[in-house]
């Protein structure tokens, strides 16, 4: 099979019709074998019901996922990865503002050119809002600083992959915003773009707020801290903590032997505990020795993790 599509919905009973329509007749003109998996997060529109009636007529191409209650759109891309069979691997929304018509060239950047994953651009956009456009540009000029990974719309929801992509990455909580990234940790180094043609929202309304964002600067921080320190914990909080563990302890000693060169000369000095700095210090030992053991206890959970060994390979003689 040469492209498996996977579409997370929630509450897109309008469009579904249509798109499948739209996909099938791309699919059908490009002379392209494909399966269609809707992964339905819960919905409660009677979107299920349009999905089986899409299973009906095409039983061989359509495939259905429901979850029992809205778990978000991570868990629906996971499931949807893991169900995909063709060579290549698609997602797009559900709402009809992504394009079918783009996926042949995609699939042909993915074969031709090389590329394990392809990210789409939507370069020129339809929901032109103030308030999601430039945080949007925001999220991604930081994500592109982070992650070393310059596409201008990491969060964009067509996407092609190789399916030794997808079987190797795992996609958790709300990470399908960093996928590119996922897919870079595990080894797919050569990832490209293309510029994809963005539709104004045709049904409904937007399933996300502006706490997208706020969510997106956490997971992203998350990600990069797993990558780098992910296995080695200690090399963390180990060394940090170990910093300020010794610089505070260097500065208790300096307040003590100020109070001695002081006693030293006859002078009348006030009491070591009534310097401000001696608190400082001693609260910086106490915060240095906690990192440290959280170092500690963090690298004994991680060697007793069962994926401590979990290693990408690409090929075995």
């Amino acid at each position: 099979m040469d492209l498996s599509i996977i579409v997370p919905l929630f509450n897109e009973a309008e469009s579904l019709p249509e798109l499948y329509s739209w996909i099938k007749r791309v699919m059908t003109a490009n002379n392209i074998s494909y399966e269609v998996i809707f992964v339905d997060d819960g919905s409660t529109d009677g979107s299920w019901d349009i999905i089986e009636g899409l299973k009906n007529q095409e039983p061989e191409i359509v495939h259905g996922i429901r979850f029992r209650r809205n778990y978000g759109k991570s868990p629906a891309l996971f499931c949807g990865f893991k169900a995909a069979q063709g060579d290549i691997v698609a997602t797009m929304d559900a709402d009809l503002q992504d394009s079918p018509e783009e996926l042949p060239e995609m699939m042909r950047m993915i074969r031709e050119d090389g590329f394990d994953l392809v990210s789409g651009w939507k370069k020129k956009r339809y929901d032109g809002k103030l308030s999601k456009n430039l945080p949007s540009k925001l999220y991604n000029w930081t994500a592109r600083k982070v992650t070393g990974i310059h596409l201008h719309d990491m969060n964009c929801g067509l996407k092609a992959y190789r399916n030794e992509v997808v079987k190797n990455i795992e996609v958790y909580g709300e990470m399908h915003r960093y996928i590119p990234f996922l897919a870079k940790n595990a080894g797919f180094q050569k990832i490209g773009e293309k510029v994809v043609h963005h539709q104004a929202r045709k049904f409904g309304k937007s399933k996300f707020g502006l706490d997208r964002f706020i969510h997106g600067y956490l997971d992203l921080l998350s990600l990069w801290f797993l990558n780098r320190f992910g296995k080695q914990p200690m090399h963390f909080f180990g060394f940090w903590g170990s910093v300020m563990f010794i610089v505070s302890f260097i500065a208790i000693i300096v307040v003590g032997a100020s109070k001695l060169v002081a006693l030293g000369r006859g002078i009348q000095a006030p009491l070591v505990t009534s310097n401000p700095y001696f608190y400082i210090a001693l609260t910086g030992m106490v915060l240095g020795t906690l990192l440290f053991l959280a170092g500690f206890l963090a690298e004994l959970i991680s060697r007793s993790s069962g994926s401590r060994n979990d290693y990408k390979i690409a090929k075995t003689f």
